[in-house]
């Protein structure tokens, strides 16, 4: 059987974040000064004293979630992943931890894409929303239905888990889904307090730039699979990686068959490294029958 390692992403975020590993640890305080150095600006200052507000910015949120994560990552003695995943940011962690990009390569990569994004959201006034009790296959049907009365965007965004659906598109169009997704039987219709509809067509001007940014990059070959969110299955090739890794900023974020591909692959054991346990939670809904460990 398999260990598997997965890595969260925004929204695991929390003030105070890697503060006791900073004044703990000399090799996460040096990967702390260096991360203040290539981005430019002390993120550590940010995730140590800064408010939870400070926080949700998108271009703060995304190096401090993959930061964070990275430290707890390497906090553990003989880590060796069998397969890795990360739950939209975190494939950028799951690519370090299997060797495919470098620690300095993929800050910058999420530096831009979070930077990408945040102009993104900007541009086009959008937002997302929880879909809690409904059939996946509804929602999708719902999210149909809502474009054509609105005639604006709303897409599924994340397949979390079971019952769990996170939708993403214009203002308008999702606050009409949530009301057709309660009609429907939906026990919660959410807003959530993000800037942004991430992974839906509305991210496609931070897609171009991030893609550029991919195209200069040097990608290794992995140690292990990467089971990536678009395609929801088990990646070796570094250039259908980099595409995939493209992809994933317009498209959807497959959590739920990432993780039912591992299981079925072998995998019995889920070491979630990052900030909180969200992933470790949605696996548990997902499968059971699995062990699952959070380090933060």
């Amino acid at each position: 059987m398999k260990h598997a390692f997965v890595f969260p992403g925004q929204g695991s975020q929390f003030p105070g974040m890697g503060k006791e590993h900073y004044a703990n640890n000399a090799f996460a305080k040096k990967l702390f000064e260096q991360a203040n150095e290539l981005l430019g600006f002390r993120i550590s200052d940010t995730m140590f004293e800064g408010s939870g507000e400070d926080l949700r910015q998108t271009n703060v949120t995304q190096p401090a979630v993959f930061l964070h994560s990275i430290i707890a990552f390497k906090s553990i003695d003989g880590a060796k992943p069998e397969m890795v995943a990360g739950h939209s940011l975190g494939e950028f962690s799951a690519l370090v931890a299997n060797g495919v990009l470098s620690f300095e390569d993929a800050l910058q990569l999420v530096a831009i894409r979070a930077r990408a994004m945040q102009d993104a959201c900007e541009l086009n006034p959008s937002t997302m929303a929880a879909i809690l009790g409904l059939a996946d296959e509804k929602v999708e049907e719902i999210c149909v239905e809502t474009a054509k009365q609105t005639g604006q965007i709303v897409v599924p965004a994340n397949y979390n888990c079971p019952g769990q659906l996170v939708i993403s598109g214009t203002i308008q169009a999702v606050e009409r889904a949530c009301e057709n997704m309660k009609a429907a039987g939906a026990k919660r219709a959410l807003i959530l307090p993000v800037g942004g509809a991430f992974h839906s067509i509305l991210m496609e001007p931070a897609k171009n730039e991030l893609k550029q940014a991919i195209e200069g990059t040097t990608f290794h070959s992995p140690a292990c699979p990467v089971y990536q969110n678009v395609v929801a299955r088990p990646v070796f090739d570094r250039d259908e990686i980099k595409e995939n890794l493209i992809d994933q900023l317009t498209g959807p974020v497959r959590w739920t068959q990432c993780v039912q591909a591992m299981i079925k692959d072998g995998a019995s054991k889920f070491t979630e490294a990052g900030p909180g346990k969200v992933l470790s939670g949605l696996i548990a809904k997902i499968d059971r029958s699995v062990e699952t460990v959070a380090v933060s």
